[in-house]
């Protein structure tokens, strides 16, 4: 199951449906543009905190899964603490999947 999530980050990236990096991912929730923020189980508490309480005031979806290289490794990039989905479609294919996790 793990694979089919990090796939379709990929996939939504390859689309240019995916922003990642913690400023970009900011920037995307902050423009009402996120439609889905990830953020790495190992990310620091800090960062976890920022985008929790970010992504709770702009009532944005927000999951806390895999590992920062993962993520950055799914999206073809170095590790990556947060990505956010901004196409809606992709973004509610990819929740379905973490719901089921």
């Amino acid at each position: 199951m793990n694979d089919r999530i990090l796939s379709l980050l990929g996939l939504a990236a390859r689309g240019r449906n995916l922003v990642s990096g913690e400023f970009s991912t900011e920037k995307a929730v902050k423009e009402g543009r996120a439609s889905l923020v990830i953020v790495g189980k190992d990310a620091s508490d800090n960062t976890k905190k920022m985008f929790n309480n970010m992504c709770d005031f702009y009532q944005t979806p927000i999951f806390f899964y895999a590992t920062k290289e993962a993520l950055g490794r799914a999206i073809g990039k170095e590790m990556r603490a947060s990505v956010a989905v901004t196409d809606p479609g992709m973004a509610a294919s990819i929740i379905k999947h973490l719901e089921e996790s």
